[in-house]
């Protein structure tokens, strides 16, 4: 099970962190990665981490200003998001996979989402 949580409502320029814990198993060897969904439009790729934490990727979109980041020993993912644009409000979803990748049909395990909305 993957829980999200942090999300909110912050102004343009502002900064939030989500983080995702994980229970009922071990995601030390996962690639746990961000996604998320705008209003009427589909779910896209934000960013993933590998198992060891080494290996990161994100989407070109974000220009550099969201950072992942993973403590195995918590069990736990998170997304620090700074500089934040309206069109960043959407709802984000944690996800894990047990291969590296970031399409979205091959992740196992979804959070419930957590909604992040960024006011002009």
């Amino acid at each position: 099970q993957l829980v999200e949580s942090g999300g909110g409502l912050v102004q343009t320029g502002g900064s939030l962190r989500l983080s995702c814990a994980a229970s009922g198993r071990s995601f030390g060897t996962y690639t746990l990665a961000w996604f998320r969904q705008a209003r009427g439009k589909e779910r896209e790729f934000v960013s993933r981490i590998s198992g060891s934490g080494l290996s990161t990727y994100y989407a070109d979109s974000l220009e550099g200003r969201f950072t992942i980041s993973r403590d195995n020993a918590n069990n736990t993912v998170y997304l620090q998001m700074n500089s934040l644009k309206p069109e960043d409000t959407a709802f984000y979803y944690c996800a894990a996979a047990n291969i590296p990748t970031y399409v979205r049909t091959i992740f196992e395990y979804w959070g419930q989402g957590n909604q992040v909305t960024v006011s002009s």
